[in-house]
């Protein structure tokens, strides 16, 4: 079986299925190293997940939907594939509904379940290029976007959400500049957002996180466009800590905040922000950079992996189905009522 075809203009593919085997693009080891991983058990692919190979919600949920299938092609127990996969992460519900989609075929049947998992692939990408030009269209010329945590090809099926729209703008001609938050304390904009903007040639400067609120003082800020892990009925978004702090400082300067993610990240099951599991990572993440301690040795460190961003600091949520202008529980209904 060859590698998925993605059809968008990102130079590389993060995620590919290819002789009966998950091929995984190692984030950990971006910008400086570029090398795929060969997966063949759903334990490998749980392993990945909660390691940070693979991350970004859809990228997530498109890995284990592959995941399960491998585990059917060496005729293990579905169930016990089912159960170490959602253990990877608690926080992202594409994984859920991923596992949930495969699960519901009711089948042990390997080809069945292959080819379920790569069209969750390739309508991840379709959803993708969808939501960039929805968001697109609110978009102005010279345009001036920051950006959080990573949200293009590397943590989609392809394209990206964020930066899927980012990506449709810039081909509209409608991106002046583009800031990348650091976002610690996996250097997710340093690594891998930066990294993807040059591999486009789209103009991107990277922003350490405390500076966010100066920049928002003193330059021209158009948009705050960020991805999301889970999306409430009421609107409020799951996403990479420090989003809540940027729609704060956003809310505050004038700024508009855009979310963009598929329907499969909404969890309409909870009410309310209060409600998502919020993952604790390792100490560890916080306390030293790239293996070597940069805190005293014993000191303790919170290492939440998300906030929650209230839906009245958000104007616009992008979806692939359309735009939710001012989210609340009655316009979120209301799109998925059509």
């Amino acid at each position: 079986m060859t590698a998925l075809s993605t059809g968008h203009p990102a130079s590389f593919h993060a995620i590919e299925w290819r002789h009966q085997s998950l091929h995984l693009l190692d984030q950990r080891a971006l910008p400086h190293e570029h090398h795929m991983l060969e997966y063949t058990t759903a334990a490998e692919v749980a392993a990945a997940i909660r390691d940070m190979v693979v991350r970004g919600a859809p990228a997530i949920g498109i890995a284990a939907a592959y995941g399960y299938a491998l585990d059917a092609l060496a005729g293990r127990d579905l169930q016990d594939a089912y159960q170490v996969l959602a253990e990877s992460r608690p926080t992202a519900v594409n994984l859920f509904w991923a596992l949930e989609r495969m699960a519901a075929l009711n089948t042990a049947d390997a080809h069945t379940l292959v080819a379920e998992a790569r069209r969750i692939h390739e309508e991840d990408i379709a959803a993708n290029l969808t939501m960039g030009q929805f968001g697109a269209s609110l978009i102005n010329d010279n345009s001036v976007i920051y950006t959080h945590c990573n949200t293009g090809a590397l943590a989609t099926g392809g394209h990206g959400t964020a930066l899927g729209v980012i990506r449709s703008a810039w081909g509209d001609n409608k991106v002046q500049q583009v800031y990348a938050g650091e976002t610690r304390p996996w250097l997710q904009g340093a690594r891998l957002t930066a990294w993807e903007l040059m591999q486009d040639n789209i103009p991107v400067s990277l922003v350490c996180d405390g500076a966010a609120a100066q920049l928002f003082r003193r330059e021209k800020v158009d948009w705050v466009i960020v991805g999301a892990d889970r999306i409430t009925a009421n609107g409020d978004v799951a996403n990479k800590i420090g989003t809540y702090s940027l729609a704060v400082l956003a809310k505050h300067h004038g700024i508009n905040v855009m979310v963009v993610a598929p329907t499969t990240t909404f969890d309409l099951s909870l009410p309310s922000g209060d409600d998502i599991p919020i993952e604790q990572r390792p100490q560890e993440e916080v306390t030293s950079l790239a293996g070597k301690p940069i805190a005293p040795a014993g000191c303790q460190a919170l290492n939440p992996s998300f906030d929650v961003t209230p839906a009245g600091l958000i104007d616009v949520i992008a979806t692939e189905k359309g735009l939710i202008m001012q989210p609340d529980s009655d316009s979120i209904a209301l799109l998925f009522s059509r």
